[in-house]
């Protein structure tokens, strides 16, 4: 293990799967370094019972997650799974299986997630999107990581399912305990508990479907006879989860990322065409996704470093995509034309199915914000979560201060 990194208590093996490491903001020093040097540390058992190595910079994390490259993820994708300790739900649900039955699934769920549907729903999100924005503006000052953050994403995914409006609360705070559940603030409810309960919910519209077909994923996922129940059930949890826990807090961290570069909303009114742009940099700022793991289904080396056939590799993807060699100034929000492919979303097969509706949410985000806000504060210390493998935010608050020419009976009449 390189001195390099966080510091560790005298004689106790660094466990890189330990949240409290990811709780504050010196994890980007580290990483930096990490990424920098090419490193490829290794963890002892803790986290993960078998122990894993980590990669940092952006052609080690490409390298590992490449389609050619000898890993699976059948064993699972996050810390505490690895070969001998394997993911239940592996080759059975789309984000832990590979080959061929990976293929089935990615074509059965990918249009109802695709550019396509993106520009379907486009205009009820814009709208959706811009009502929101105004009525944060107007209120002046709000926690986003518990208003607009949720909201967006839920509403979008709540609508692929076809879950009913009245619902979406539930499945917010469900997934909150779920995937935030290291955080002392989900402490009344467990992960477990918590995901039980939300597969018990996705489990009566799986049956509602059976009985009363509609034109959403769920429905499609039922009539598919290449999908067995459990199937349905998993790759309905693995779409709403993944909808859900990682772009709400892209779009929580792009209010935070904002209050670092006065002027920036100006720019975008200027300038819409730099919307585009600017929603690469809110994705590759925020990397709300903090790692995936991968089992070698061979040896290998990465980076200079041997891999063993079954050992667990990490790859850690915000460091990737602040690699100092490749993105300048990386800890800078900013406009960067060009800039490398980000890894936010993954690479290789598993790149993230709901990229576009990501980037359509955000991108309907920024145009609201530009539209009716002039600046973003934030007011507080941003308070994160302790996690190592969403990187979020418990709260963030903020105060919105509107542009001169907005006011709220002109908004009305334009509605």
């Amino acid at each position: 293990m390189t001195e390099r990194g966080p510091a560790r208590a005298a004689g106790q093996p660094l466990d890189l799967g330990d949240p409290d490491l990811y709780a504050d903001v010196g994890r980007f020093s580290w990483w930096r370094e990490y990424a920098a040097a090419d490193a490829v540390p290794w963890s002892e058992a803790g986290t993960s019972p078998g122990g894993f190595w980590s990669v940092f910079s952006l052609p080690a994390c490409r390298a590992v997650l490449a389609p050619t490259a000898p890993f699976t993820s059948e064993y699972g994708m996050m810390i505490g799974f690895d070969r001998h300790h394997p993911d239940v739900s592996g080759g059975v649900m789309l984000v832990v299986a590979d080959g061929s039955r990976h293929g089935q699934l990615r074509s059965l769920i990918m249009p109802f997630l695709s550019r396509q549907m993106s520009d379907t729903i486009g205009d009820a999100v814009h709208q959706r999107v811009r009502r929101l924005v105004a009525d944060a503006v107007e209120a002046g000052r709000i926690d986003v990581a518990a208003s607009i953050g949720p909201v967006i994403p839920a509403d979008v995914v709540g609508q692929i399912l076809g879950v009913p409006a009245a619902d979406r609360d539930l499945v917010i705070e469900l997934t909150n305990h779920a995937f935030g559940g290291a955080d002392d603030s989900f402490g009344e409810m467990s992960p477990s508990a918590a995901h039980s309960e939300l597969i018990l919910y996705l489990a009566g519209l799986v049956a509602d479907r059976r009985r009363s077909p509609g034109d959403d994923l769920i429905s499609a996922l039922v009539a598919d006879p290449r999908c067995s129940a459990r199937e349905v059930l998993l790759n309905c949890d693995n779409v709403l989860v993944g909808g859900n826990e990682t772009t709400r807090h892209a779009i929580t961290g792009c209010f935070h990322a904002l209050s670092t570069a006065p002027g920036f909303l100006a720019q975008l009114r200027a300038d819409p065409g730099l919307i585009t742009l600017a929603v690469e940099e809110v994705i590759r700022w925020t990397s709300p996704a903090m790692h995936v793991l991968r089992v070698a289904t061979a040896d290998v080396e990465i980076a200079g470093q041997r891999v063993a056939k079954d050992e667990a590799v990490v790859a850690w993807l915000p460091a990737a995509n602040r690699d100092p060699r490749f993105f300048e100034n990386a800890d800078e929000f900013r406009f960067r034309h060009p800039a490398p492919r980000h890894l936010a979303f993954g690479h290789g097969p598993h790149h993230c199915l709901g990229a576009a509706l990501a980037r359509l949410e955000l991108r309907s985000l920024l145009a609201a914000l530009a539209e009716f806000a002039d600046s973003a504060a934030v007011i507080n210390t941003p308070q994160p979560l302790r996690s190592n493998l969403v990187q979020g935010y418990r709260h963030l608050e903020v105060q919105l201060d509107p542009i001169a020419q907005y006011r709220r009976t002109e908004r009305c009449v334009s509605e």
